[in-house]
């Protein structure tokens, strides 16, 4: 008989998944409230950021070093090389299409995701591979009937200060208010002297970065990764954005952790088979529903 112990224990493995979606789900939302453009590389580039993680952790021997040490390691180089691969996507496969057709970038963006798959298995394998798992204690506490260990903690709380970094960056700083100008118009923002290009450059970058730290992060809590690890990823996080409103910062986080829960209940009360036609199915709800989102899309304000 299920009770209130296991619920609230399902909440805190909800809201630990969650925050790893709301990461990615973060990307898409950035990239579309600038260009328009559903960046469905997103989630692989997470898949990209994890095994550039466990190279450093685990073939190069960096968990061998202080944990604090390896961890700041283990997250800094997969967020700058992530963000020089979207770097290039936009460069050689998004810009030359972005004033064509919407659906040929569509098609493009589906596309990448292959060959980052592709690219990823060619030079890492298909084997699944494994992060250390002593690298966080294992360890925990419990919280009345609740165990929460000091790996999930960790990992939200990173979570968490990331996406309080993007907000504060796109509040509080000149490049995030000419995001947020590109965001209502790009040819009033030209005409303000905002250099469009290195902003759209800067999107992509944040969007890849958090997608790198997402990535590392799903390494260290479920420890295996694989190949095809982001393609799942990215579709639940697109769902995650879709359901928060795409296009809306604070309905990409949310809708990231209400993913996560619904995960976890679905795994929890009914099985972990039922996941994927759970989640699939409240997109295909929402937008048939209300396909602005349940927090609405940023008209006038979307970033």
């Amino acid at each position: 008989m299920l009770g209130m112990g296991d619920f609230l224990q399902y909440t805190v493995i909800g809201l630990t998944v969650g925050s790893f979606y709301a990461l990615v789900a973060l990307g898409y939302t950035i990239v579309y409230g600038i260009i328009r453009l559903i960046n469905f590389a997103q989630g692989d580039l997470s898949m990209v950021g994890a095994f550039l993680g466990w190279t450093l952790l685990v073939s190069f021997g960096f968990e061998h070093l202080p944990v604090y040490l390896a961890l700041v390691i283990a997250f800094v180089v997969p967020m700058i090389g992530t963000a020089i691969v979207n770097l290039g996507i936009l460069q050689f496969a998004y810009k030359p299409l972005l004033r064509r057709s919407l659906l040929a970038i569509l098609i493009t963006a589906l596309g990448m995701s292959l060959l980052l798959q592709n690219a990823a298995e060619l030079i890492w394998g298909a084997a699944i591979e494994a992060y250390p798992p002593n690298l966080l204690p294992l360890s925990g506490f419990f919280v009345g009937p609740v165990h929460v260990t000091y790996v999930q903690i960790a990992l939200v709380v990173a979570s968490l200060l990331l996406m309080g970094g993007l907000v504060a960056f796109i509040q509080g700083t000149t490049i995030g208010t000419a995001m947020r100008a590109l965001a209502v118009d790009h040819d009033a923002a030209r005409l303000m002297g905002i250099n469009v290009d290195a902003v759209i450059r800067i999107a992509f970058v944040l969007g890849a970065m958090l997608a790198a730290a997402s990535g590392v992060m799903l390494g260290i809590y479920y420890v295996q990764i694989h190949f095809t690890m982001g393609f799942l990823l990215g579709l639940r996080a697109f769902t995650a954005a879709v359901l928060g409103g795409i296009g809306n910062i604070p309905g990409a986080m949310a809708g990231g952790m209400l993913i996560g829960l619904l995960e976890a209940y679905t795994t929890g009360y009914l099985s972990g088979t039922w996941e994927d036609v759970v989640v699939f199915g409240v997109l295909i709800t929402v937008l048939i529903v209300k396909p602005t989102g349940l927090f609405g899309e940023r008209v006038a304000e979307r970033m």
